[in-house]
């Protein structure tokens, strides 16, 4: 990217926020397999091509991993998903999750978790099922056409260029087919499931619309499957100036409006319509809506039956929201002379901030790669739920992290039951779920423990956000609750230490097949005690009385381990595995000064995290761990070079998406973490003036909150 230069932005000391935001518009001018964009609510996301629409969906493949049995076809980046849209598909017979459990000597006595079970057949089809169901549905595709219905060939098009404006939240897309000019425009309601698209010379071209809707997929990568057309039912109707299609698929409904001008509708096959272009100025919108039947989840403002919208409505609330969005919260601009990286710094950060607003601020978790396609069956993780969202009140809008935080008070009786089956108190939060209230059988997953104090952590940060009492009040019950867990999982030993597992795995999951001896992971450890004290700090916010257990706890947790003068990531053998997340980092960065780590010692385990560690094995979130604790230890070069290592899953493609591998082709956290960490270093910079390297120029609004 060409670099800006210092102070472009920024006029009588505030910055000119619209010139920051439109600086870094995306802008492409051929199908790049990376470059999808886009337009969406949080809620609902339609991601397409450089034609506006999903019309080339193999050009955008989602591999599936080499380790999972799925179809050996591949899904598409081009999505079209919402937080309400899950299907299962029905098993040959009813499956109980007993069948995915195995049991464990702690303490003393035997505890179950959910794992992978496969000892006998009928196991493993019951994991299997469980493990794929329920999934995320693709809630349909929308893609030119020819006018006959032929699929068109990307050789076709020609001078082809797209805008992504992220001040508006429109694309707008143009081509030539046939010699012919199109003009696509294409936007999404902020608070509706619908999206608006016009096209100028459509007709002229010789183009069509093809709307299709596909069954739900089991696979790990994929949202759809078009192999089964029996499996479901499309109804189509005449509607209020345009039409309604029903869909059903084992008992899960959703339905879709769709109203257009310069247009009329064909039915093309049992679950595709096609819109025939009949003016060069035509336009559609469509609605997609939930009754919250079947596997479906009920969301507010989501129900059939609303007022018609148009695809000129749809534009113009898109642009008043997004005005709207970069206007409220933080921001902050950088330039260099001569480092090329702030520009390239800056071009992630405002990009991370739109791509997370659409993926990750709906009501529910999100899942890894968003509302764009499906990785984990669209189930959601919820060590990742931090990643995803802490940094929303961090930059200032609490409002679209509190919305997903409502989902932990509807899920407490899960987390209750998990912890008393296994003999705990209060409540322990299991990792992948999806809209069915049931835990994911696992043999990782179920042994984590580091997103426990999560819920802890991001109900803190909506309220030193907003200060708001009525916060403490709604999450008290979960936050007491998940303390009461953390306070009742740890065992103390004959030095009067609290010891965490095992059995356990780490953050840095390369210990898995260790995980009935492992303990004391170093991250964790810090954790606990910070959100105990948290947890503590609620109850004398609220008056209660404290509860003796929680202090005990979390002020004789166990003291990290040390090997060779540096943190290890745990305290049994081997120590420290030099692959995947270098977790340990995150005692004193991630998690703030407790007291419980040595910064000369976290500073020689961060060198010596460098000189050794197996780059192509970490992940998108790795870099921005190591930036805030390279920013807590005062090291503000260190966390530059963290956030912008060449390293292949820290790359940021044109649309703003950290790509991982070709089964994960956009991964959130990493954008998520990234904005985090740039919170951590402003406040640094705030306060010692040296949160960024020297000879850069910043500016920064707004950003008042962190752990």
């Amino acid at each position: 990217m060409v670099g800006h230069r210092k102070g472009a932005v920024v006029k009588n000391g505030s910055i000119d926020r619209r010139a920051l935001v439109a600086r870094h518009d995306v802008r492409q001018t051929s199908l790049d397999p990376r470059g999808a964009v886009s337009v969406g609510n949080g809620e609902f996301a339609f991601t397409f091509d450089i034609t506006g629409l999903q019309t080339f969906p193999d050009e955008f493949p989602v591999e599936p991993r080499p380790n999972e049995p799925d179809r050996d076809a591949p899904g598409t980046f081009l999505g079209t998903q919402a937080q309400w849209a899950w299907h299962s598909i029905p098993g040959e017979r009813e499956y109980d999750l007993a069948e995915s459990t195995r049991w464990h000597e702690v303490d003393g006595r035997e505890v179950p978790y959910l794992e992978e079970v496969a000892d006998t057949a009928e196991q493993a089809a019951a994991t299997r099922w469980f493990r794929a169901n329920p999934h995320r549905l693709d809630l349909g595709r929308i893609g030119f056409c020819g006018a006959d219905g032929a699929a068109l060939q990307a050789a076709e098009l020609t001078a082809t260029e797209q805008v992504l404006s992220l001040w508006e939240g429109i694309a707008r897309s143009t081509f030539a087919r046939a010699g012919h000019g199109v003009t696509v425009t294409t936007a999404a309601h902020p608070h509706r499931d619908a999206i608006g698209v016009s096209v100028s010379g459509g007709a002229a071209a010789g183009l069509a619309i093809r709307i299709a809707f596909p069954y739900g997929s089991g696979d790990w990568h994929n949202a759809a499957d078009w192999e089964n057309p029996t499996r479901h039912t499309t109804t189509v109707t005449e509607r209020d100036g345009g039409w309604l299609v029903e869909r059903e698929l084992d008992g899960s409904r959703y339905e879709a409006r769709i109203v257009a001008r310069g247009a009329a509708l064909e039915r093309a096959g049992e679950h595709e319509i096609r819109l025939r272009l009949t003016g060069d100025d035509a336009e559609f919108s469509i609605e997609f809506s939930t009754d919250g039947s079947g596997d479906m989840v009920g969301l507010p403002g989501r129900e059939p039956g609303r007022n018609v919208l148009r695809a000129a409505e749809i534009r113009g609330a898109s642009a008043d929201h997004w005005a709207s969005f970069w206007s409220a919260g933080s921001a902050i601009a950088l330039a260099s002379d001569d480092d090329p990286r702030a520009a390239e710094l800056e071009r992630r950060i405002v990009l991370s901030q739109y791509v997370t607003a659409v993926n990750c601020a709906g009501s529910l978790p999100p899942q890894e790669t968003g509302l764009v396609c499906n990785s984990w069956r669209g189930k959601f993780h919820l060590e990742m739920h931090w990643w995803h969202a802490a940094h929303f009140p961090m930059w200032g809008r609490p409002e679209l992290l509190r919305r997903s935080l409502g989902w932990y008070a509807e899920a407490l009786d899960l987390a209750r039951a998990t912890a008393r089956a296994q003999g705990y108190a209060g409540a322990r939060w299991p990792k992948q779920l999806g809209s069915a209230m049931r835990e994911t059988p696992s043999t990782i997953g179920v042994f984590l423990l580091w997103q426990q104090p999560h819920p802890i952590a991001l109900a803190e940060l909506v309220y030193r956000a907003t200060g708001d009492r009525a916060v403490l009040e709604e999450f008290a019950e979960m936050v007491f609750e998940t303390a009461d867990f953390m306070a009742d999982v740890v065992t103390e030993d004959d030095d009067g230490r609290f010891v965490l597992g095992p059995p356990l795995i780490p953050a840095q999951e390369s210990y898995a097949a260790d995980r009935l001896r492992m303990s004391n992971p170093t991250f964790e450890l810090a954790y606990w005690r910070w959100a105990l004290r948290v947890a503590s700090e609620w109850r004398e916010r609220l008056g209660h009385e404290a509860r003796e257990r929680w202090i005990r706890v979390a002020e004789g947790i166990a003291d990290p381990h040390m090997r060779g003068g540096v943190y290890t990531s745990v305290d049994v053998p081997p120590f420290t595995i030099r692959e995947d997340h270098p977790s340990m980092l995150g005692a004193l960065g991630f998690v703030p000064d407790v007291g419980l780590i040595d910064p000369a010692v976290m500073r020689a385990t961060y060198l010596d995290v460098l000189r050794e560690w197996d780059w192509e094995s970490t992940w998108g979130w790795d870099y921005p761990l190591m930036a805030m604790t390279a920013s807590r230890l005062g090291e503000p070069g260190w966390a530059i070079d963290a956030l912008m290592r060449d390293a292949a899953k820290n790359e940021v493609a044109a649309s703003g998406h950290n790509h991982q591998n070709d089964s994960l082709p956009l991964y959130l956290p990493g954008n998520g973490g990234l904005l985090a960490a740039i919170a951590v270093m402003a406040a640094q910079h705030r306060e010692t003036g040296d949160g960024f390297p020297p000879g850069w120029s910043i500016a920064q609004e707004g950003f008042t909150t962190t752990m």
